[in-house]
């Protein structure tokens, strides 16, 4: 029997009312396992009412009691590990350890937001002034709400909650509709942790909950990770209603492999970060630029039978590399991709679009598809496939390599391999993208620093969590005072403690 999947509404489950469900698939299969509730715009007031109804309470709460909750969290997701892991390998089909690996990033998030009294403290200045202090501080700014995609449904809302929380926000989450099982354990787990009724809430919805989200007035900002035209979208609405908006969008994302790189280990990195979580990663590098064609030729030489033999399957299949595609509809759209750069001149050295695997002829698989030969007029560089597709192209130098990298619309990451210091010294200073590796294929920064593209890979002026979270969920106030003769009280002999 199809289950029913709920709302999460002011510390509680909550049945949906607008009649209207989408269904949530087992990508490895092929078949319906749920279908979660569409909210309508009185559905979405209703959430928000609950989430002002707690934020005087919560943001008055210390940045340590707020922290004690974080820790309790972390304590808990660590329990519930595998727990998190197996409902997204269920509904997003990737591999068991990619899902694991998954909370693990979200949970390192957490833990920066356990440090939020450190986090919050402001500047202070003595006499500034005769006998005057000056000071800032920061302070919560109300109802916020973070609209996460179906690629990490766990690590994605743990880049945004934690952090505004813990800055004193109240939460609103509306994830993917293909994937909201782990939005839904985050909600109990956050309960369970001690969190105030009201303080995370989950949504599930379509664009119709979506637009609500965007122009209701009583949520102050909006975090968004997805496809670059809904991210410009999401960032104009919410601007346009005197939003706060981050809003992360697509990615194109191209490791240099120059000449005197170790073409072994660049092989290894393009395999994990070209075909892991089947390619539907914002960070995945979807473009290998060899610098020379005796490095394009060893690099497609060594790919070929890696991306042949790559083990594609259901994600609980320890043997597994690469599990389905989230929806067949994605899978459609990926080969046709695929049948875009055959028509467009590429030269397609591996095929996997026709893969069937005995047993799951419904899933929604595609094998590995290695390409040579792309030029930057064609569709399969310009665009965001999100698939388990990667590019081969051929540059003479490193100048060109980089000018490609920097002509490009999109700015999320990028790599080079090297063992050529003062290259990538220079690579790092001169590209115009805004996460880099140099010899890491999958530059994603850790939980302490922040997240984020450049150009059309990010709308908005703060990247997520670490220190440009806290800015962002966040606004500073500057305070400046001066006393009369003060009132003084006799002597106190307890050890004093903060209430």
């Amino acid at each position: 029997m199809t289950k029913t999947l709920q709302h999460y509404v002011n510390g509680a489950p909550l049945d949906g009312t607008s009649g209207r469900f989408s269904d949530v698939f087992n990508p490895a299969t092929g078949e319906v396992q749920a279908r979660v509730p569409l909210a309508t715009p009185a559905e979405v007031n209703k959430v928000v009412a609950a989430a002002q109804a707690a934020f005087p309470a919560w943001a008055a709460a210390t940045p340590l009691r707020r922290a004690r909750v974080m820790f309790k969290f972390k304590e808990l997701i660590e329990k519930n590990m595998d727990r998190l892991a197996a409902a997204i390998t269920a509904e997003h089909g990737k591999t068991f350890p990619d899902a694991q690996g998954e909370v693990t990033r979200g949970l390192e998030v957490v833990e920066f937001a356990c440090g939020i009294p450190q986090l919050l403290k402001g500047e202070y200045t003595e006499q500034v002034g005769g006998g005057i202090d000056a000071w800032t501080i920061r302070q919560p700014l109300g109802v916020v709400a973070g609209i996460t995609p179906f690629n990490f449904p766990a690590m994605v809302p743990m880049w945004m909650f934690p952090v505004a929380i813990a800055c004193g926000n109240t939460f609103i989450l509306k994830p993917s509709e293909r994937d909201p099982s782990a939005g839904l354990i985050l909600a109990e787990l956050l309960k369970e942790a001690g969190l105030p009724d009201g303080v995370f809430n989950v949504v599930h919805g379509d664009k119709q909950a979506v637009d609500a989200i965007l122009t209701h007035p009583g949520i102050e900002a909006v975090s968004f990770v997805g496809s670059t035209p809904i991210a410009e979208y999401v960032y104009h609405t919410g601007t346009a209603h005197n939003k706060r908006v981050q809003a992360l969008g697509g990615a194109k994302n191209h490791m240099i492999v120059m000449p005197d790189a170790d073409l072994d280990q660049a092989t290894d990195a393009l395999m994990g970060a070209g075909y892991g979580s089947a390619g539907e990663r914002c960070m995945a590098v979807s473009v290998a630029v060899a610098i020379g064609d005796k490095v394009g030729d060893a690099l497609i030489d060594r790919l070929t039978p890696k991306v042949r033999s790559l083990k594609v399957g259901p994600g609980m299949d320890k043997e597994v590399e690469m599990g389905p595609l989230v929806t067949r509809q994605h899978l459609e759209k990926v080969r046709g991709y695929v049948d875009q750069g055959v028509k467009e001149g590429a030269k397609l050295v591996v095929d996997g679009r026709d893969l069937k695997l005995q047993g799951y002829e419904n899933g929604f698989f595609m094998g590995g598809c290695l390409f040579d030969n792309v030029t930057t007029d064609m569709t399969i560089y310009k665009e965001e496939i999100f698939g388990p597709v990667l590019s081969v192209v051929r540059a003479p130098d490193y100048e060109s390599a980089v000018k490609m990298v920097n002509d490009h619309e999109f700015g999320n990451g990028t790599a080079i391999f090297t063992r050529d210091g003062d290259a990538a010294r220079e690579f790092a200073s001169q590209i115009k993208v805004g996460m880099v590796g140099i010899n890491v294929p999958i530059p994603v920064p850790m939980a302490f620093h922040s997240f984020g593209g450049w150009k059309r890979s990010l709308f908005g002026d703060h990247h997520m969590h670490g220190p440009e979270g806290v800015r962002f969920y966040t606004r500073m106030k500057a305070i400046t005072q001066r006393w009369p003769t003060g009132i003084r009280s006799g002597a106190e002999f307890i050890m004093p403690t903060m209430k």
